[in-house]
């Protein structure tokens, strides 16, 4: 076989595609990234020109994406979603069993009109608190309000996959879906996830009665201290002589210079000669060491060493018992926070960050799954679904709670958590939702143009701050990913690369009937999202499964719908989509935990959805 031959079109794109497969999955290098490698690729080998490479961009399914970030901004922001979820969830009582319907049912609703990873943010706190309150265990409810977040498929807009199957259909001459084509295959997902995890969750996330117990506590601020083991932290006394007197902690820029943290500044007042006060100050950027302050930190022993001998400190090594209490819990919060995935930390340094800088709050410790890390943290890059152990003021802890793009608070005292702010914008954004899908069902103008409409009354209207605030609640890596792997649809068409793959398919399985076919298509499509995010494997299976039945001569819509089902719910990963991994950190779970609740699932709702597609869209007309 010539060279010419090994790198023809179509071997090259699939050569193009097995490595940014590779990449997708290796995760080393973030998503939106590889798919413009993956575009610059194909042009670059002459596969496609640099008008279709950048066709993605324009592409009415981005730019509806891009609306309805914004119009999900401005509901969560006027605190709508919270308000409907938190009411209805409080109908549950005490009732374990009614509580896990409403959780799944709630969620996938809210879900279905806007971002399923918003959606779970918002509810985590809600959930948790009303389970404790119940005396439930919260881990029964998290994973579940993760998936049912993502069988919420009930609308046009609920998912990417759905948006782009409709417009592959439209690209074939097919009416496009409407706004509820989806809602009864949704309906039908979401009742079987209902009765397979009630019984699931029941067997493997309960627990035992101590474990359940040990749950539905809430954490304690001292469960905080002892789990990050904050006891260990070092007291060091700064004399008169210091180079550190009259020095704000910000000129000092202690964690950047020796890599360890200041968490708390024990100040002494004497008022007259013999009457002595002490109070301990939240180490902030504009805390001033003053002779006789006790500086109480924590880090490596070698980095405490040196900090101590080139400031001319001295390290108190005998603490009286008392003194380890640290913390005074009156004006000192400790808090948890889960990174967000689209959060602007993610893959930055706590030192880049600024976050004791601009939010004049410290991070004691991040939780990375199962580990602890609490050293050499101002060098840790941030990863999303990080918990991170934040000390504060109350009042500065709470001012976070706006920051729910880039992070969700977890610690804060559960009344804290299950209040619930009505803005006075929220019935404005309420309308505006409406109005839009009103407008999508009735075809009134374009969806693509009803969406945009409704973002830009968003901000006209003040449900969101400003265009600043627009563009923070967009998820652009979602964007790009969507807009840069679209190419490799066009190039799988102009090579030939789909047809190759679909007639595969029919040639291994379309002697077996349409229903082994479909079947391949669903658990291909299912296997690939274990690996792959959902909406490059809808970008890719959506031309093969329609080629598919193009080639079988059967009705493509049960491939369709197959395809954008197996890409939205997959839940045997906790890497898999954005909710797994945020409730991975909240609820406290193993990735053996996903295995054995979201595989069975997984499989059990592959296997219903290849017996009702073709009930609800038959192959033959």
């Amino acid at each position: 076989m010539s060279i010419t031959e090994i790198f023809s079109p179509l071997n090259t794109t699939l050569i193009i595609l097995v490595v940014s497969a590779i990449l997708f999955m290796s995760g080393k290098i973030r998503s939106d990234l590889v798919a413009l490698c993956t575009l610059l690729s194909l042009v670059l080998t002459g596969i496609i020109t640099p008008v279709d490479a950048l066709s993605g961009f324009s592409n009415p399914v981005v730019l509806m994406m891009v609306g309805l970030f914004v119009v999900g901004g401005g509901i969560f922001r006027t605190g709508l979603a919270k308000l409907v979820s938190s009411r209805i969830l409080r109908l549950a009582g005490k009732n374990e069993t009614l509580l896990f319907i409403l959780v799944m049912l709630v969620t996938a609703f809210v879900g279905a009109f806007v971002s399923n990873t918003g959606t779970v943010a918002l509810m985590i706190p809600i959930v948790v608190s009303i389970a404790v309150s119940a005396n439930i265990n919260p881990r029964r409810l998290l994973m579940p309000l993760a998936f049912a977040s993502s069988m919420g498929i009930l609308t046009l807009i609920a998912t990417p996959p759905n948006l782009i199957v409709s417009e592959e259909l439209e690209k074939n001459g097919y009416e496009p879906l409407s706004f509820f084509s989806f809602t009864p295959v949704g309906l039908v997902g979401l009742s079987i996830g209902i009765v397979v995890l009630f019984f699931l969750s029941k067997i493997f996330l309960s627990g035992s009665d101590k474990t359940a117990k040990d749950e539905r506590k809430e954490k304690s601020l001292d469960d905080l201290v002892e789990e990050y083991q904050l006891n260990s932290l070092k007291h060091i006394q700064v004399p008169a002589s210091s180079s550190l007197i009259d020095k704000s902690l910000k000129e000092l820029a202690i964690p950047a210079q020796y890599n360890i943290s200041i968490v708390t500044v024990k100040k002494t007042i004497w008022n007259g000669r013999f009457n002595k006060q002490e109070h301990n100050e939240v180490a902030g950027p504009n805390t001033i060491i003053e002779p006789d302050d006790v500086l109480i930190c924590y880090g490596k022993k070698n980095n405490v060493i040196r900090f101590i001998e080139e400031n001319e400190l001295t390290l108190i090594s005998s603490v009286v018992e008392e003194e380890n209490k640290i913390f005074d819990f009156q004006n000192t919060g400790l808090a948890e926070g889960i990174i967000m995935p689209n959060s602007k930390f993610i893959n930055r340094t706590i030192v880049d960050t600024h976050f004791r800088e601009e939010f004049n709050v410290n991070i004691l410790g991040i939780q990375r799954s199962s580990e602890y890390i609490m050293t050499d943290l101002q060098k840790e890059k941030l990863h999303a679904g990080d918990a991170l152990l934040l000390q504060g003021t109350w009042e500065d802890i709470a001012n976070l709670d706006n920051r729910q793009e880039d992070l969700v608070l977890l610690g804060q005292p559960l009344e804290q958590a299950a209040k619930v702010t009505l803005d006075h914008k929220a019935p404005v954004a309420a309308i505006i939702m409406l109005a839009m899908i009103v407008a999508m069902v009735t075809n009134i103008v374009a969806p693509v143009i009803a969406v945009l409409t409704a973002a830009v009354l968003i901000v006209l209207t003040g449900c969101l701050r400003n265009m600043e605030e627009a563009y923070k609640n967009i998820n652009w890596e979602s964007v790009v990913l969507i807009a840069g792997m679209m190419p490799m649809a066009v190039a799988f068409e102009k090579t030939g690369a789909a047809g190759l793959i679909s007639s595969t398919l029919v040639g291994n399985l379309g002697g077996y009937g349409p229903y082994a076919l479909l079947a391949g298509v669903y658990f291909g499509t299912s296997l690939l999202t274990m690996f792959v995010s959902n909406t490059a494997t809808a970008l890719l299976f959506a031309p093969i499964g329609m080629q598919a039945a193009l080639s079988m001569g059967v009705n493509p819509m049960p491939f369709m719908f197959a395809v954008t089902v197996a890409a939205s719910m997959c839940f045997a990963s906790p890497f898999s989509t954005a909710p797994n991994a945020l409730v991975m950190s909240a609820g406290r779970y193993t990735f053996m935990d996903f295995i054995k609740v979201g595989l069975p699932l997984q499989i059990i709702m592959g296997i219903v959805m290849v017996i009702v597609l073709p009930l609800l869209f038959r192959f033959y007309k």
